[in-house]
């Protein structure tokens, strides 16, 4: 019986460090194994890192190329806006003087007229004055006359041109003198008519406008 007892319990130690070594040799192995998978796993998170990485390096690469681009192409626009502005007051400048020379130049043309229709008027008017003086002794038998009549339609063909050309009788019998207007050439006292009042016309005045042509020379009562 004791031999038996001892030979079971040297095959339980037997037993137990045979188990206990392929409990070690299992656990070696699956600690191996599991190290080889972490290994594999990490090398697997490495490389999706990496390739995670690349495309946003690549990404930065492309931000930054845009960056560059786009403030060239500010710095392009702000240089044109620049340009833009300074041919724009060039073109208002120009546009303003060309405006202030046609005006001036139309001012000029229209006085270089006025002047020179003026110069013709005055050398016109004593014919005007020689007519209606001739005019004014004719008798109504005259008138009748073909020479009368032809007066008559000479000044009324006068008066109608001069009308056309803008020219105007300057009024004067019964109007208060006007030192504008007229030219007092004989004073008279005539307690019958106001102060200052044109009680006769020598020579009638004309005028273009507001330019006098020449001035109505008349007698003035004190």
């Amino acid at each position: 019986m004791e031999e038996n007892k001892i030979s079971t319990e040297e095959n339980a130690e037997n037993v137990t460090e045979e188990t206990l070594e392929e409990v070690i040799a299992s656990m070696s192995e699956n600690s191996s194994e599991d190290s080889e998978e972490i290994a594999e796993e990490a090398e697997e998170t490495e490389e999706k890192q990496e390739k995670s990485e690349k495309p946003a390096k690549a990404d930065k690469k492309k931000v930054k190329k845009l960056e560059a681009e786009l403030t060239e192409v500010k710095k392009a626009l702000s240089e044109k806006d620049t340009a833009l502005g300074e041919l724009n007051e060039t073109y208002l400048r120009l546009a303003a003087e060309y405006d202030n020379f046609r005006k001036r130049s139309a001012k000029e043309r229209e006085g270089i007229y006025t002047d020179a229709c003026s110069d013709v008027l005055t050398q016109i008017l004593p014919i005007l004055d020689t007519l209606e003086r001739a005019a004014q002794y004719s008798t109504e038998a005259d008138a009748e006359t073909p020479m009368g009549k032809g007066l008559a339609l000479t000044l009324k063909s006068f008066s109608e041109t001069l009308a056309k050309l803008g020219v105007t009788e300057i009024e004067a019998l019964g109007k208060t003198f006007d030192p504008n207007l007229h030219n007092a050439v004989m004073h008279v006292e005539d307690e019958n008519v106001g102060e200052g009042e044109i009680v006769e016309v020598f020579m009638k005045g004309y005028a273009k406008g507001d330019k006098v042509l020449r001035y109505s020379m008349v007698k003035v009562a004190n």
